[in-house]
């Protein structure tokens, strides 16, 4: 790799605050505030407000839409129209 053309690449928390879940990992975000991680280093933290942890398509905790209603209502919206 060519030397002073790449962003810098460093330790980065992010932190779901929703679900209370954190994980470390490398970015080349940047954020004015720091966490102290559970090996003892300061790190940048980024907030987010969903991940893997809380998204309700990976806790399996969706909720099911009526979509047959949904779809009754669009064809009777427009059938209306075509007639």
């Amino acid at each position: 790799m060519k030397p002073g053309i790449h962003p810098d690449y460093h330790p980065v928390v992010y932190r779901d605050r929703s679900a209370g879940f954190a994980f470390l990992t490398r970015s080349t975000a940047n954020s004015d505030r720091t966490v102290e991680w559970e090996d003892g280093d300061t790190y940048p933290v980024i907030d987010v407000e969903i991940s893997a942890a809380s998204h309700p398509f990976w806790t399996g905790k969706q909720r099911l839409l009526d979509t047959a209603g949904r779809v009754e209502k669009f064809r009777a919206k427009y059938a209306r129209k075509a007639r």
